[in-house]
C-alpha cells in the first residue's frame, strides 16, 4: 500500500501529482496526469484480455470505457484517500470528482516514472480488479444503452445539447439536455461527455421504468 503522505513529503514528482492550480495558472499535476492516462489504458486493456478470453472486442471495449472513465477514477480516488492529501487552497476541489479523477492519473503517471512499470500495473491491478469483476456481463455507458433503446423502439438518435455552464474555470459544471420523441432531460458534470452521460442515464430510466 502506497504511503502518500511520505511520498509526496519527500519526492517532487508525488508532490507534482498532487498540487493544483492557483490563480489561473496550470496545475502542475498535467503533464502527469497525460501519462498516466495511458499507462492506465495498457493496463487496462491487458488485464481485460487476459480476464474475458472469450469475449469480443466491441464487449472488451464497453468495459474498458467503464473502467477509465471519470467517475471510474474518482471511485478509485476516494478508495486511496486522495482528496486528503491534495495541496490545495480551495477545498471545495477536494470533492471534485473531475480534480480527484486527473489528481488519480497523474498518481499512476508519477509511480511509473519513479517505480516503473511494474509499481503502476500493481497499483492499478489492486484498485480495479475488483470493478472489473463486479459485471458478470460487459457494461453500456448511458449514451450507448440510451441509443440503442432509442433506435428500437423510435427508430431515431437521441439529440444532446450544451443548455448553459456554471462554476469557476477551474470547476465548471456543463449542464446538458437530450430529448428523444418529445421527452427531454438535463443533466450535469464537470466536463460535456460526463453530462451528456448524466441526461442520458436520467432519460433511459424514465423509458425503461
Amino acid at each position: 500500500m502506497l504511503d502518500l503522505k511520505h511520498k509526496i513529503e519527500t519526492n517532487p514528482l508525488f508532490k507534482q501529482a498532487f498540487t493544483l492550480s492557483h490563480g489561473g495558472h496550470r496545475a502542475d499535476y498535467e503533464r502527469l496526469e497525460f501519462l498516466g492516462d495511458r499507462v492506465l489504458g495498457l493496463c487496462i486493456a491487458e488485464m481485460l484480455y487476459r480476464r474475458f478470453p472469450q469475449e469480443q472486442e466491441g464487449a472488451l471495449a464497453h468495459r474498458f470505457t467503464d473502467l477509465v472513465r471519470e467517475e471510474t477514477l474518482a471511485i478509485v480516488a476516494r478508495q486511496l484517500d486522495i482528496s486528503r492529501f491534495l495541496i490545495t487552497k480551495e477545498n471545495s476541489l477536494r470533492h471534485n470528482d473531475s480534480i480527484l479523477a486527473d489528481v488519480c492519473e497523474a498518481l499512476i503517471g508519477a509511480v511509473f516514472l519513479n517505480d516503473g512499470f511494474e509499481a503502476a500495473r500493481t497499483l492499478i491491478t489492486q484498485n480495479w480488479q475488483s470493478i472489473m469483476l463486479s459485471y458478470r456481463q460487459a457494461p453500456k455507458d448511458p449514451k450507448s444503452a440510451l441509443q440503442e433503446w432509442t433506435q428500437k423502439h423510435f427508430g431515431q438518435l437521441p439529440v444532446y445539447k450544451l443548455i448553459g455552464r456554471s462554476g469557476p474555470d477551474h470547476a465548471p459544471v456543463f449542464h446538458v439536455e437530450v430529448r428523444a420523441k418529445g421527452h427531454c432531460r438535463v443533466g450535469q458534470g464537470s466536463s460535456k461527455k460526463t453530462a451528456e452521460q448524466a441526461a442520458a442515464k436520467l432519460l433511459w430510466e424514465e423509458f425503461t421504468a
